[in-house]
């Protein structure tokens, strides 16, 4: 039997996917380029039939040549589309932070703020006839294999939809739409078909991208800090305490007795990539006192703040700035982003584990380093969500036993360290506190 196993991340600007061997070494690869859209400042959206059904069918024959034993699909959450009989979306792949999955109340905590609930009202008065309503992973497993599974960790995203043993039949109703026309449900790991036929690679039931990138991070021991440098900026602090920490997410960890302290942040790449797509030119600056200041939410912001309403600041802009200082402010920016959620959790930080695609860039891993004070050590595969769907799919196999999930730490390896740099310490240190200041001001 093949050791090879296949994982897949539907990301929000490509599908990527690896191959690994049983040591997790990547014997294959694969991206799927795909636009994200926003339509309006309020929206963002994919053409779910080409980044969600079309897309990982393309990743998989791209790593044919593998023959792997299993493979899994992670995707962000929370996302929803409608489909048809043939499982082909027929409205806007609704995203994360899109404002049609705002419920008219802004939510104390970020576990609390309904949003898949309101994607799927608004996709149903869209789409009232369609055969089903879908997030990404069973959009994917449905094209690999015939069926629209979700794995229940994904379905918690959609509380109190589904309520910890299957959907809410009452509360589907008053949307709309019957059980039937949701997900079939599966644990997380769990085969739930096969690709091809009966001999083919067992499928599992997918997953939550930033849980299979927690997966094989190798961020587990206190005072770790994992921190996913994707799209979205997501900050998790390992720590033994299960202390509440106000507009913080506190999670258990896959490591035994550990929890995460944290949350996702619009401070990721989607900003940064806006910012340096203005500022092409610009590189680095030679003086570290010559910097502005972002409050990086051009389409609001999520922990800690829950406000989908808050808005870009660049502060402290003068004549003398070039295009390099003002890029420096963006990487800086989500460095001070990072900074405050470990201010907030209380762990006593020792390093920072960064993954995801943002470890390839040098600007934003020095920029992290110099804005925590912490040596960043970037994983060896920055695709971490594929790498971490790889490992699930072990599971699904049967290579591993079903309780092996948070053996995955074995397919952790460190690339590269990067280190504080004690030249732009003190500059940086001064403009975090402005940042601070400035955070407030982007309020509507």
């Amino acid at each position: 039997m093949s050791e090879v196993t296949v994982g897949i991340d539907i990301g929000t600007s490509s599908v990527k996917a690896v191959a690994a061997d049983a040591d997790g070494n990547v014997v294959g690869s694969a991206r799927i380029p795909h636009p994200f859209h926003v339509p309006s400042p309020g929206r963002f959206e994919h053409d779910a039939d080409e980044a969600w059904r079309r897309g990982p069918e393309a990743a998989l024959r791209e790593l044919a040549g593998t023959r792997p034993a299993g493979v899994s699909v992670a995707a962000m959450v929370p996302s929803l589309t409608a489909v048809d009989e043939r499982g082909v979306p027929l409205t806007p792949g609704l995203l994360y932070g899109d404002e049609r999955g705002r419920s008219g109340q802004r939510a104390g905590h970020p576990a609390e703020s309904g949003e898949l609930l309101a994607f799927l009202r608004w996709t149903v008065s869209e789409a009232p006839g369609a055969a089903g309503y879908w997030p990404a992973q069973a959009v994917a497993n449905h094209a690999l294999a015939g069926r629209p599974v979700l794995d229940t960790m994904t379905a918690a995203t959609a509380y109190p939809l589904f309520d910890w043993t299957g959907w809410d039949a009452a509360l589907a109703a008053e949307v709309g739409v019957r059980p039937e026309q949701l997900p079939e449900l599966a644990p997380t790991g769990a085969e739930c078909a096969r690709i091809g036929g009966p001999d083919g690679p067992a499928l599992a039931s997918g997953c939550i991208d930033a849980f299979a990138e927690q997966l094989v991070a190798g961020a587990d021991d206190d005072g770790d800090v994992l921190v996913i440098l994707g799209t979205t900026l997501i900050v998790w602090a390992v720590t033994a305490s299960e202390e509440p920490v106000p507009d913080h997410y506190v999670i258990p960890h896959t490591a035994p007795g550990k929890m995460l302290v944290g949350g996702p942040s619009n401070a990721g790449g989607l900003f940064l990539n806006w910012v340096t797509s203005l500022l092409r030119d610009g590189g680095s600056p030679d003086d570290p006192a010559r910097v502005p200041v972002w409050a990086p939410f051009p389409r609001g912001e999520r922990v800690p703040l829950n406000d989908p309403e808050r808005r870009a600041v660049l502060a402290d802009l003068d004549l003398t700035h070039g295009p390099g200082s003002v890029r420096r402010a963006a990487f800086e920016a989500s460095g001070f982003v990072t900074r405050r959620m470990l201010e907030a959790t209380k762990v006593d930080a020792r390093r920072i584990v960064a993954t995801g695609g943002g470890t390839r860039v040098d600007e934003w891993v020095h920029a992290l380093a110099d804005a925590t004070g912490l040596p960043v050590d970037c994983v060896a595969v920055p695709e971490g969500g594929a790498l971490g769907s790889a490992w699930l799919a072990r599971i699904a196999a049967g290579l591993e036993e079903p309780t092996a999930m948070p053996e995955g730490r074995r397919w952790a390896g460190i690339g590269r360290r990067v280190e504080p740099d004690a030249r732009w310490s003190p500059a940086v240190a001064a403009r975090y506190e402005e940042f601070l200041a400035v955070s407030d001001l982007g309020r509507p």
